[in-house]
């Protein structure tokens, strides 16, 4: 112990040997995190920009559904329109074989 210190010097070695070994090992650790961080930080935005660019895809793709839809309802109308043409036309037909029958 010296004359001015309160503390022994066996503490201030102590001290001194823990910082060193925080020095050698907590600061490559905590450098080894940060990088590894910094990589999945980076890949998360690259899966994001992956992710977006499926979505814009997805999108492009539906976009013909409301399409599909308006077809839906107009094929509708057509049918049913046809339908009508049909009866009208089994109408004519059953007409014209009645006055075939009165003729022959």
């Amino acid at each position: 112990m010296t004359g001015d210190s309160i503390f022994p010097e066996a503490v201030f070695t102590l001290w001194r040997v823990t910082v060193v070994l925080a020095l050698i090992a907590f600061v490559p650790l905590t450098v080894y995190m940060l990088h590894s961080l910094w990589r999945t930080a980076r890949s998360i935005r690259t899966y994001s920009r992956e992710a977006l660019v499926a979505a814009r895809g997805i999108q492009a793709g539906t976009a013909a559904l409301p399409a599909a839809n308006a077809t839906i309802g107009v094929a509708s109308e057509l049918l049913s329109a046809a339908e009508a043409v049909a009866k009208k036309l089994d109408t004519v037909a059953t007409v014209l074989e009645g006055r075939a029958g009165r003729r022959a």
